[in-house]
């Protein structure tokens, strides 16, 4: 049993070194410093203590027998990637942790080292360890929330939308999403950007059809400080904001030619001019653009301009409408009403008879009309069952 009086461990170290007495007394000063310190007399056993999953950090000496420290550190992070790696060196043989460095450890200390100078590079790494997990977790909440799981469906049509979206996901290839109003294409969106290398930066969403005319260019590149009426400080755009990640700019075709011409040049240059500024910032964006027009007619008609169609589709997702998929309405319906029943003291349960009723509507407001609809119904109903007349369905 632990003393209830004893801090927590800061972090699980394994210390890796073939002199006895050295590895002990590092271990030892570990310890004080309130971490759990474990020992490796050599690589292989180090090895075996690391399949366990459970290390934040490994200390090891460079030049051991039979395995060397550089073999290790190899070995290591292809067990475990996320792992931080401290070299223990004399200083003649500083080339090789620089090499160690450049193989993937962290740092490395020369012995004999004093204990503040361990002391402190230990601190550093287990810092980097635990933004690393933080990182880890971020990622992994928002996949739970953006992910395909987000994309509730297994009709045809949703599962050739998936099997299509998780394989142009792991690209930078620039996706144009159609679709209607209302059938979730941000959450294609989100769900690209969530199983994509970029999924630990930002995704960044902008609807054009939401922003003024006047106001979009400064909204996506950003202004300088008096670049027009208004503007009393410098301001980073959306492009900028999403270095790195994903900007998701949804009804493109409600935008002006002028316009497009400026989102080109920034698509094809990869960087981008704030308003009222000459110089150009460098950006590194993967894009994704939407919109519920029949595009290629938007083309056709001069609306839109060309290049810039074929510059944004170089994949296109098409997100079918609900009418075309009503085999997912159960589902999509309990889905719904499980977050409705969440944030409600009086949960409620749909009938058989109101799903027949549901599905027998052809939804002219796609998913978006489903999801007001059970929400509506799961506020107003006074029953604990949902009944087919808690839908008022319109007509056609």
């Amino acid at each position: 049993m632990t003393d209830a009086h004893t801090p927590p461990s800061r972090g699980r170290i394994l210390v890796v070194d073939d002199q006895r007495n050295l590895r002990a007394t590092t271990a030892m000063l570990l310890r004080a410093e309130h971490y759990t310190a474990f020992e490796a007399a050599t690589g292989e056993e180090a090895l075996a203590q690391l399949a366990g999953g459970s290390i934040d950090l490994l200390l090891t000496d460079l030049k051991m027998e039979p395995m060397d420290g550089l073999t290790l550190l190899k070995r290591a992070l292809e067990v475990a990637p996320r792992l931080q790696v401290i070299m223990m060196t004399a200083f003649g043989s500083i080339e090789s942790a620089v090499e160690a460095m450049r193989l993937g450890a962290y740092d490395y200390v020369t012995k004999p080292f004093k204990e503040g100078e361990l002391r402190y590079r230990v601190e550093r790494a287990m810092e980097r360890s635990r933004l690393l997990r933080d990182v880890d977790n971020l990622a992994t909440d928002f996949n739970q929330r953006h992910g395909l799981s987000s994309l509730v469906g297994r009709s045809p049509a949703m599962r050739d939308l998936t099997s299509r979206l998780m394989r142009v996901a792991q690209s930078d290839a620039t996706v144009l999403i159609q679709g209607e109003s209302g059938t979730g294409k941000e959450l294609v969106a989100r769900a690209l950007h969530a199983h994509s290398r970029r999924k630990v930066r930002s995704f960044v969403p902008v609807n054009c059809a939401a922003i003024s005319e006047s106001l979009l260019e400064s909204e996506l590149f950003g202004h300088a400080k008096g670049a027009f009426t208004g503007a009393v400080k410098a301001r980073r755009g959306l492009f900028e904001e999403a270095d790195g990640g994903t900007l998701f700019i949804d009804e493109v075709t409600e935008t002006s030619p002028t316009f497009q011409s400026k989102l080109l040049r920034a698509l094809q240059e990869g960087e981008v001019r704030r308003v009222g500024e000459s110089t150009a910032l460098r950006v590194d964006v993967r894009t994704v653009a939407a919109t519920n027009r029949d595009i290629e007619i938007e083309v056709r008609e001069k609306r839109f301009r060309q290049d810039l169609y074929y510059r944004l589709n170089v994949v296109t997702l098409r997100v079918p409408p609900l009418r075309e998929r009503l085999e997912d309405v159960p589902s999509l319906a309990e889905h719904f009403l499980e977050r409705a029943n969440a944030r409600s003291p009086k949960p409620k349960r749909l009938s058989a008879a109101a799903v027949s009723h549901l599905m027998g509507y052809d939804f002219p407001g796609n998913v978006r009309e489903l999801e007001n609809l059970v929400e509506q119904a799961a506020a107003l109903a006074e029953g604990d069952e949902l009944l087919p007349e808690d839908f008022p369905l319109r007509q056609p």
